[in-house]
């Protein structure tokens, strides 16, 4: 059933109808979706293998969606140095990261609603989602990429069709090029776009269902811009309403210490210095909602975790080494998890969720040595 729903501003409160053709508020800052009511498990359309079986939760009915059977991925629970943590396996979509989920929400809404071409920055895994939902609906793309991106992230979109621009500079330099661009064509971005977040909540939606319709205690993510993070508490919010529960889990953010903003503000310290990281998918030096992520940490009762260059890569390896070949950029999250059992943030015996959203075959160098 479509539900009432509308874009908001937060901050302020103005709504805007879904059907207006924004990507930010007038005002120049980020939209979301209004509150929804969620769904019971007796909604989920179980004849679907994507994340379309929970169409029901979304804010709109779209007849023709755009999917390439994303979601369902694998949760797990393998033994590695003594903790039996789940990892949800997320690069196991059909570009190969998380980011599918919210390219086939955004792009079936944006075919819905007439547009034909796009634009979007990213430094890879949003670049390449958006790329391949772009060629499956026939819209014309165009990625603008950080120069410093992985060369398989770029192969990979330029296989899908789109254009691809290396852009010089810093990643917020990738995404001011964007937005001057989106002058001219719509700016299909995984940041900005509020109806992203909308694919993203499949994930806390689909832990759900995996766990047998309960809730974890604890769900470690990893965190650049947030996605993951907002759509898990935007789930849980919507199940608490729906009366499926009636507790949240408990959400972490694992950042690089070398671009950790959201791991500082919760401290009470913005970060006053960045540096490259090896984790180049979670390098967001200013998340654009970084406000509502401190909340939803706060309000679960989670917290945050930094990790170094060399506990990253570690942490990357270690999992290679128990067959499981994720990226750097959500590896951290894994490490992340150890280091919060081990200071006493969470306890071994808690039900913990680690979210690991890309694969190892997209930063390959990392594992040459």
């Amino acid at each position: 059933m479509t539900q009432a729903a509308s874009f908001i501003e937060p901050k302020t409160g103005e709504t805007y109808a879904l059907d207006a053709p924004l990507w930010r508020a007038p005002n120049g800052n980020p939209l979301m979706v209004s509150d929804l009511p969620g769904i019971t498990r007796t909604e989920i359309d179980a004849g679907k293998r994507s994340i379309w079986r929970y169409a029901g939760a979304l804010p709109l009915t779209i007849d023709e969606p755009i999917t390439l059977g994303e979601g369902c991925t694998p949760l797990i629970a393998p033994d590695i140095d003594g903790l039996k943590l789940h990892l949800k396996l997320e690069w196991f979509a059909p570009s190969g990261s998380f980011k599918d989920r919210g390219a086939s929400v955004l792009m079936s809404f944006l075919k819905a609603q007439g547009v034909s071409a796009v634009v979007e920055d990213s430094s890879g895994n949003g670049g390449a989602a958006i790329a391949a939902y772009g060629a499956a609906s026939g819209m014309a793309v165009t990625i603008l990429v950080p120069a410093y991106t992985q060369p398989a992230k770029i192969i990979q979109s330029r296989a899908y069709g789109a254009e691809v621009v290396l852009v010089p500079g810093a990643r917020e330099d990738t995404e001011a090029a964007a937005i001057e661009m989106a002058e001219d064509v719509f700016y299909a971005s995984h940041n900005w776009h509020p109806m992203f977040l909308q694919g993203t909540k499949t994930l806390g939606y689909e832990l759900w269902e995996d766990l047998g319709f309960e809730v974890p205690d604890n769900i470690v993510i990893p965190v650049g811009a947030g996605s993951n993070l907002l759509g898990c508490y935007m789930a849980f919010s919507e199940l608490m309403r729906a009366g499926e529960t009636d507790r949240m889990p408990r959400l972490y953010a694992s950042q690089p210490e070398n671009c950790s903003p959201l791991h500082h503000a919760l401290q009470g310290t913005p970060q006053e210095s960045f540096a490259p990281t090896v984790a180049e998918g979670t390098a967001i030096k200013a998340p654009i909602r970084l406000d509502i992520m401190t909340r939803a940490i706060r309000e679960t009762g989670g917290g945050s975790v930094a990790l170094s260059e060399d506990e990253i890569v570690a942490a990357a390896k270690r999992l290679a080494n128990a067959g499981i070949f994720t990226e750097p950029s959500c590896a951290h999250a894994w490490g992340g998890a150890k280091k919060l059992i081990e200071s006493g943030d969470i306890a071994a015996s808690d039900r913990t969720v680690v979210v690991l959203t890309g694969t190892g075959l997209k930063a390959q160098s990392v594992f040459s040595d």
